[in-house]
């Protein structure tokens, strides 16, 4: 080949590389695009996906839950307007449901049925001693996204030393954290069980950062009273503050049975759901006014000492020194709770 053919041809070659780098850069372009636009592709499907399930999950017209309050428990020790000067910083017609005693489950099972089928969330005041006993069942409330919460290793209704009321307190708290496995998931809140209060033990409470819960309400669903009176009773009381803590026991058939007749009131009612969970690391406490929390008993409202006795005196030994239907003929007793007359 002569030279000028040659140097010819590296011309022409020299020449038509520009042309083909700027096609192979706009084939990249156009390649990026394209995965682009297929990535969002998938991402608009994985969104319609999540959303159908959740839309199978809770049903139209389910009442939900409108809102999570995030809660510093160390900056509000003690909330409740029957005992405590200040309670939750609720809105109007908002509602936070509480259970107590559990869990049993051929009781707790129903009443996170009928949770689940109005897509509520609740918190769970839950004995150590039950907790040892049934221990997957205080994993599925909190795998089904509910609060846990402490209401002492073995529930004594009476006065108690400092150390006592410290065992009570660690061995519930002690308990819940074995039965899920995992020491951050119990809440740093707590419930006396009766309610009732001593001063070395809200001491206790607040020196280690736990929140002590009274509530704004009762239905006496621990009462020998037929569970459309507990319904009428809850939404009664609801109605004359308007907003606050409803507390309920996940222990009785009555309340079973009440559940989704009160759940269906609220909403009827146009009442709202909240979810009460603690601040952690990520997940900052939900801003408020102090004035939010300032407590506003009403005059229906029974908080002296004197009335928030229990019925009778607990039993001695074992799992009976809590009011434990699995020991009973009859599928309800009367449990060592406050007595508050309607």
């Amino acid at each position: 080949m002569s030279p000028v053919l040659a140097r010819s041809r590296h011309v022409e070659t020299s020449r038509a590389s520009p042309i083909s780098e700027h096609k192979r850069t706009s084939h990249e372009r156009r390649d990026r695009v394209d995965l682009t636009k297929i990535l969002i592709a998938v991402c608009a499907i994985l969104v319609l996906l999540i959303g159908g399930a959740d839309a199978e999950q809770c049903p139209p017209g389910a009442l939900g839950v409108s809102r999570t309050l995030v809660v510093d428990s160390t900056e509000h020790p003690r909330v409740g307007s029957m005992q405590y000067p200040e309670t939750l910083p609720l809105d109007d017609h908002e509602v936070v449901l509480t259970f107590d005693d559990g869990p049993i489950p051929r009781y707790t099972i129903p009443i996170l049925e009928t949770l689940a089928s109005e897509c509520v969330k609740a918190t769970f005041f839950m004995v150590g001693q039950m907790a040892r006993a049934y221990p997957s069942m205080v994993r599925r409330v909190y795998d089904e996204g509910h609060t846990i919460a402490n209401h002492t290793q073995n529930h004594p209704i009476r006065k108690m030393s400092a150390d006592q009321a410290a065992r009570e307190i660690e061995g519930g708290f002690e308990s819940l954290r074995n039965a899920i496995g995992d020491s951050q998931a119990v809440s740093p809140f707590f419930r006396n069980p009766g309610l009732l209060r001593q001063k070395s033990v809200e001491q206790y409470l607040d020196a280690h950062g736990d929140m002590t819960w009274s509530a704004d309400f009762l239905a006496d669903d621990w009462t020998r009273i037929n569970y459309s009176e507990v319904a009428r009773r809850a939404i009664s009381r609801i109605e004359a503050r308007g907003r606050g803590i409803l507390l309920l026991h996940d222990i009785h058939a009555r309340t079973v049975l009440a559940l989704p007749e009160i759940l269906n009131e609220l909403k009827s009612r146009g009442y709202k759901i909240v979810h009460v969970v603690p601040a952690a690391a990520d997940r900052p406490k939900t801003a408020t006014s102090a004035e939010q929390w300032v407590a506003r008993p009403t005059p229906e409202q029974h908080t002296s000492p004197s009335q928030m006795r229990p019925l009778r005196r607990p039993p001695k030994r074992g799992l009976r020194t809590l009011h434990d239907v699995r020991f009973e003929a009859k599928a309800d007793i009367a449990p060592k709770c406050p007595f508050v007359r309607s």
